[in-house]
């Protein structure tokens, strides 16, 4: 890591400024005074907008040892379903949770359920998918039942995982129950901090415990090192042909390819040059529902695939094209665009297709995908080779989109001409502005936006429309955040 301060306007981010350069910072902090907004919220807006990746939390433990009490209580308010019964969470809840001033997120779990392997195949699944997506992890533990071998079986998980752990004793309502929690020191993960979910006793002692197991920012995960090899994830559903697209940008047979669906079950990782560019290629399992649906070697292999994508620069989606774009493609499109992924949409057996299977493909795309209209688009034929030499440029294309920097005067000059040509319309007697904004981070690009009063859904949607047409951002989710200022008098 580089400590050394960069000289003003050199372009260079400063870690604390998001995007942002140093000289660009001071004038774009002038500029929200002069405004009216207070120095420390447009500080923390434009580090939340531009941190990337939260740290994560995993919330793990047997069923009915009280993680969602615990996630509600976290998060402080009641999102997570909770039920005096195991198994009520099934599948993997994200949620956004603060303390101290530092923001993660956490991923309550659940669904360990029987299923044709048995229980302890579903436990592994489930906790190795959430230990290994987790920078630290909250292991949930019944102190009135003491450990189990079920609980000896994660904390096997745990150590092979090496990730940091803290341990969390609940049901302890009052101190009579703090003997019980002393007993699982004997599980080897340090010291259990006795916890009443329900009533709230002693969680902000573990949940500070908690901020020193987190980084301040999860690891990088993509990419070998830096000028490595970029990580592409071919993802989709059962039988569309990812391994039979791997083969053929590769020029041989590197995986298994089978008419049954569900031939692939583990990503398989393989470097292949293209266009005299050294890519990893991952090669994913389909995915076939749900994943709370799924038993046995389907279920894992989903989690494996939702892995895959998380640690991946690009998605490359395969869609059949012979066949109608089913609500488990969207699914699918959905997954790649919230993990922030770079994203390239591949239209396979094309060479299949009539033409008038061709036009009513045509209107699916416009209606069934168009949250991703913005995504590079290859019609392909894995078996054939057909148009496969397209594959390379529009991944090149939507990770140059990804990683597109808008300075912050250009971006704020474009503003002004947006609000004077197309403004907000009014709304109680009111018309918010957009007053200025700046982007805060790349991969994928983040923009915090400040304005005058609250700026409607539609009217983001508008805005990140005409982004797209001025600054281009081909092939890459956009965030948009809008911060109001608060009702006082403007500085003079």
């Amino acid at each position: 890591m580089n400590d050394q301060i960069q000289p003003e306007g050199d372009g260079f981010a400063d870690h604390d400024h998001g995007a942002l350069g140093d000289a660009e910072y001071a004038q774009f902090m002038e500029l929200a005074a002069e405004e009216g907004f207070d120095v420390e919220d447009v500080e923390g807006a434009i580090e939340e907008a531009g941190h990337g990746p939260l740290p994560v939390l995993a919330v793990i433990g047997r069923p009915n040892v009280g993680k969602s009490t615990l996630v509600n209580r976290i998060i402080g308010r009641r999102e997570a379903v909770v039920e005096d019964r195991p198994g009520v969470t099934r599948d993997r809840v994200t949620y956004e949770a603060e303390w101290s001033g530092r923001r993660f997120k956490l991923v309550d779990t659940g669904g360990w359920e029987q299923d044709v392997l048995g229980i302890d195949a579903s436990v592994a699944a489930q906790a190795e998918y959430a230990i290994e997506a987790a920078d630290a992890v909250v292991f949930v533990v019944d102190a009135t039942v003491g450990a189990t071998d079920t609980d000896e079986a994660v904390v096997r998980l745990l150590r092979k995982a090496g990730k940091p752990v803290v341990l969390c004793a609940n049901k302890v309502d009052g101190p009579s129950g703090e003997a019980d929690a002393t007993a699982l020191w004997a599980l080897g993960l340090g010291e259990p901090h006795p916890v009443s979910a329900l009533h709230g006793r002693g969680t902000g002692d573990m949940l500070d415990a908690v901020l020193e197991a987190l980084p301040e920012a999860p690891a990088q995960t993509f990419g070998a090192a830096i000028g490595g090899p970029r990580r592409i994830a071919l993802i989709g559903r059962p039988n569309v042909g990812k391994s039979s697209l791997l083969n053929k940008v590769a020029n041989e047979d590197r995986v298994v390819v089978n008419e049954l669906a569900g031939t692939t079950r583990d990503p398989v990782d393989e470097l292949i040059e293209l266009g005299g560019v050294t890519w990893k290629f991952v090669d994913t399992a389909g995915i076939r529902k749900r994943v709370h649906l799924q038993q046995g070697a389907d279920y894992y292999a989903s989690l494996r695939t939702a892995a895959a994508v998380e640690k991946a620069e690009v998605a490359v989606i395969l869609i059949d094209a012979s066949e109608s774009i089913s609500v488990q493609d969207q699914r699918i499109v959905t997954m790649a665009v919230e993990a922030g992924r770079a994203i390239v949409v591949a239209y396979n057996k094309w060479d299949t297709l009539d033409e008038e299977r061709r036009y009513y493909l045509e209107r699916e795309i416009e209606t069934e995908l168009a949250q991703v209209a913005w995504a590079p688009r290859v019609n392909v034929s894995a078996a054939t080779g057909r148009h496969m030499e397209k594959l390379v440029p529009a991944i090149e294309a939507a990770i140059d989109g990804w990683e597109t920097r808008v300075p912050t005067g250009r971006l704020n000059a474009f503003l002004g001409e947006i609000v004077a040509s197309h403004p907000h319309p009014v709304r109680g007697g009111k018309q918010p502005r957009i007053l200025f904004g700046t982007q805060a981070g790349t991969k994928p690009p983040r923009f915090v936006f400040f304005a005058s009063g609250f700026i409607e859904a539609g009217y983001r949607r508008f805005l990140e429309r005409r982004l797209r047409e001025e600054f281009g951002f081909e092939g890459t989710p956009i965030h948009i955040s809008v911060r109001v200022r608060e009702k006082r008098g403007r500085k003079k």
